[in-house]
Protein backbone atom coordinates (compact mmCIF):
# COMPACT_ATOMS: atom_id res chain seq x y z
CA UNK A 1 0.00 0.00 0.00
CA UNK A 2 1.35 3.63 -0.85
CA UNK A 3 2.23 5.32 2.56
CA UNK A 4 0.13 8.49 2.65
CA UNK A 5 1.98 11.80 2.95
CA UNK A 6 1.69 15.26 4.71
CA UNK A 7 -1.24 15.67 2.42
CA UNK A 8 -3.30 13.08 2.55
CA UNK A 9 -3.37 13.19 5.71
CA UNK A 10 -4.60 16.34 6.07
CA UNK A 11 -7.13 15.89 3.30
CA UNK A 12 -8.27 12.93 5.54
CA UNK A 13 -8.54 14.77 8.74
CA UNK A 14 -10.75 17.35 6.68
CA UNK A 15 -13.18 15.42 4.85
CA UNK A 16 -13.59 13.11 7.86
CA UNK A 17 -15.12 16.50 9.33
CA UNK A 18 -16.76 17.89 6.62
CA UNK A 19 -17.65 15.77 3.64
CA UNK A 20 -19.37 18.22 1.98
CA UNK A 21 -17.01 20.89 1.82
CA UNK A 22 -16.18 21.56 -1.79
CA UNK A 23 -13.02 20.69 -3.20
CA UNK A 24 -11.73 24.73 -3.39
CA UNK A 25 -12.64 24.70 0.42
CA UNK A 26 -10.61 21.27 0.92
CA UNK A 27 -7.86 23.29 -1.03
CA UNK A 28 -7.48 25.70 0.53
CA UNK A 29 -7.77 24.54 4.13
CA UNK A 30 -5.11 22.13 2.93
CA UNK A 31 -2.75 24.80 1.34
CA UNK A 32 -2.87 23.12 -1.90
CA UNK A 33 -3.88 23.69 -5.34
CA UNK A 34 -7.71 22.85 -6.17
CA UNK A 35 -6.70 20.57 -8.57
CA UNK A 36 -4.45 18.95 -6.43
CA UNK A 37 -6.91 18.77 -4.18
CA UNK A 38 -9.15 16.79 -6.73
CA UNK A 39 -6.35 14.70 -7.87
CA UNK A 40 -5.43 13.95 -4.18
CA UNK A 41 -9.03 12.81 -3.06
CA UNK A 42 -9.73 10.72 -5.99
CA UNK A 43 -6.61 9.01 -5.73
CA UNK A 44 -7.55 8.10 -2.07
CA UNK A 45 -10.67 6.71 -3.21
CA UNK A 46 -8.80 4.64 -5.50
CA UNK A 47 -6.51 3.28 -3.21
CA UNK A 48 -9.71 2.36 -1.04
CA UNK A 49 -8.89 4.67 1.76
CA UNK A 50 -11.65 6.62 1.13
CA UNK A 51 -14.55 4.45 0.87
CA UNK A 52 -17.76 6.84 0.80
CA UNK A 53 -19.36 9.38 2.39
CA UNK A 54 -22.36 9.27 4.53
CA UNK A 55 -24.66 11.39 6.72
CA UNK A 56 -24.83 11.13 10.17
CA UNK A 57 -28.64 10.45 10.89
CA UNK A 58 -30.66 11.07 14.15
CA UNK A 59 -32.35 7.51 15.12
CA UNK A 60 -35.01 9.29 17.16
CA UNK A 61 -36.25 11.56 14.63
CA UNK A 62 -36.55 8.26 12.29
CA UNK A 63 -38.63 6.44 14.92
CA UNK A 64 -35.75 4.20 15.73
CA UNK A 65 -35.51 5.02 19.49
CA UNK A 66 -34.62 2.07 21.17
CA UNK A 67 -31.48 0.59 21.11
CA UNK A 68 -30.15 -2.88 21.95
CA UNK A 69 -26.94 -5.17 21.73
CA UNK A 70 -27.89 -8.76 20.82
CA UNK A 71 -25.25 -11.37 21.60
CA UNK A 72 -25.84 -14.85 19.63
CA UNK A 73 -23.93 -18.30 20.21
CA UNK A 74 -24.11 -20.38 16.86
CA UNK A 75 -23.80 -23.92 16.58
CA UNK A 76 -22.33 -25.57 14.95
CA UNK A 77 -19.82 -23.11 15.07
CA UNK A 78 -18.42 -23.05 11.25
CA UNK A 79 -17.06 -20.60 9.08
CA UNK A 80 -19.93 -20.63 6.73
CA UNK A 81 -22.46 -20.34 9.84
CA UNK A 82 -21.02 -17.44 11.12
CA UNK A 83 -20.41 -15.88 7.64
CA UNK A 84 -24.16 -16.39 6.74
CA UNK A 85 -25.29 -15.59 10.04
CA UNK A 86 -23.16 -11.82 9.84
CA UNK A 87 -24.32 -11.35 6.35
CA UNK A 88 -27.94 -12.28 7.37
CA UNK A 89 -28.43 -9.72 10.21
CA UNK A 90 -25.87 -6.82 8.38
CA UNK A 91 -29.66 -7.41 5.68
CA UNK A 92 -31.95 -6.76 8.42
CA UNK A 93 -33.27 -3.00 8.20
CA UNK A 94 -33.41 -3.13 11.77
CA UNK A 95 -28.88 -3.20 12.07
CA UNK A 96 -26.62 -0.78 12.95
CA UNK A 97 -23.94 -3.00 13.02
CA UNK A 98 -22.48 -6.62 13.16
CA UNK A 99 -19.22 -7.39 15.05
CA UNK A 100 -18.25 -11.15 14.79
CA UNK A 101 -16.16 -11.78 18.22
CA UNK A 102 -14.03 -14.06 19.94
CA UNK A 103 -15.22 -15.20 23.75
CA UNK A 104 -19.06 -16.55 25.12
CA UNK A 105 -20.74 -14.99 21.71
CA UNK A 106 -19.96 -15.63 18.07
CA UNK A 107 -21.67 -12.27 17.16
CA UNK A 108 -22.88 -9.45 18.54
CA UNK A 109 -25.85 -6.90 17.05
CA UNK A 110 -26.50 -3.46 17.28
CA UNK A 111 -29.94 -2.98 16.43
CA UNK A 112 -32.44 0.30 16.87
CA UNK A 113 -36.17 -0.30 16.69
CA UNK A 114 -39.55 2.01 17.27
CA UNK A 115 -40.21 0.34 20.85
CA UNK A 116 -39.31 -2.43 23.15
CA UNK A 117 -42.45 -4.55 21.95
CA UNK A 118 -41.03 -4.46 18.52
CA UNK A 119 -37.78 -5.39 20.03
CA UNK A 120 -39.15 -8.49 21.97
CA UNK A 121 -41.14 -9.41 18.81
CA UNK A 122 -38.08 -9.33 16.58
CA UNK A 123 -36.15 -11.28 18.70
CA UNK A 124 -38.55 -13.39 19.18
CA UNK A 125 -40.15 -14.33 16.23
CA UNK A 126 -36.73 -13.34 13.95
CA UNK A 127 -34.29 -14.91 15.86
CA UNK A 128 -34.93 -16.75 18.29
CA UNK A 129 -36.35 -19.71 16.11
CA UNK A 130 -33.11 -19.91 13.84
CA UNK A 131 -31.97 -23.74 14.55
CA UNK A 132 -28.19 -22.72 14.44
CA UNK A 133 -28.88 -19.90 16.67
CA UNK A 134 -28.65 -21.93 20.53
CA UNK A 135 -28.11 -19.06 22.68
CA UNK A 136 -29.19 -15.58 22.12
CA UNK A 137 -29.16 -12.56 24.75
CA UNK A 138 -30.31 -8.81 24.41
CA UNK A 139 -29.68 -5.90 26.59
CA UNK A 140 -30.99 -2.62 26.02
CA UNK A 141 -29.17 0.37 25.51
CA UNK A 142 -30.43 3.23 28.42
CA UNK A 143 -28.30 5.98 26.74
CA UNK A 144 -25.60 6.26 23.43
CA UNK A 145 -23.70 9.16 23.59
CA UNK A 146 -22.02 9.62 20.65
CA UNK A 147 -18.56 11.91 20.47
CA UNK A 148 -18.72 14.67 18.41
CA UNK A 149 -16.12 13.43 16.17
CA UNK A 150 -16.69 9.90 16.30
CA UNK A 151 -16.76 9.56 12.77
CA UNK A 152 -13.02 11.04 12.45
CA UNK A 153 -10.34 8.54 12.75
CA UNK A 154 -7.22 9.55 13.64
CA UNK A 155 -5.23 10.01 10.54
CA UNK A 156 -1.14 8.86 11.54
CA UNK A 157 1.37 11.32 10.89
CA UNK A 158 4.22 10.02 8.80
CA UNK A 159 7.23 10.59 11.16
CA UNK A 160 9.90 9.41 8.34
CA UNK A 161 10.35 8.78 5.09
CA UNK A 162 11.82 4.93 5.67
CA UNK A 163 8.38 4.09 7.51
CA UNK A 164 4.92 5.06 6.55
CA UNK A 165 3.84 4.73 9.82
CA UNK A 166 5.79 5.46 12.96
Amino acid sequence: MTPMDAIDQAILRRLQRDGRQTNRELAEAVGIAPSTALERTRALRARGVITGFRASVDLEALGRSVQALISIRIRPQSREAIESTRDHMAAMPETLAVFVVTGAEDILVHVAVPSTQYLRDFVLDRLARRKEFVDVRTTVVYDYVQPAEQSELPVPERKDRRTPYA
